[in-house]
């Protein structure tokens, strides 16, 4: 079992309620693959260096986890797919 490190992006057009299913989806999904979340913060809405897909800005989630190499790259493919999720990225600690 690794450490890693996710940072993801949810739109800003998503409303609050829709952004929290978000984080429990991707809270839930880490304990299912059989890892643990250490950590999780929300950063809340921060604005962007740059326009990312018309959007100026995005709210921000942190989550430190410990997980197998299998279940990190099945975390990702699932972040890719969700269309609330604008960017993410998996720092391996």
């Amino acid at each position: 079992m690794d450490k890693y490190e996710i940072l993801y992006i949810i739109r800003c057009t998503v409303d609050d309620d829709q952004k929290q299913k978000v984080v429990d989806k991707f809270e839930a999904l880490v304990g299912s693959l059989g890892g643990t979340v250490d950590m999780l913060e929300k950063w809340g809405m921060k604005k962007f260096a740059y326009e990312i897909d018309k959007q100026d800005e995005g709210y921000y989630v942190l989550m430190n986890v410990t997980c197998s190499k299998e279940a990190q790259a099945e975390i990702d493919r699932q972040m890719r797919n969700d269309e609330s999720v604008i960017r993410q990225m998996i720092l391996k600690k």
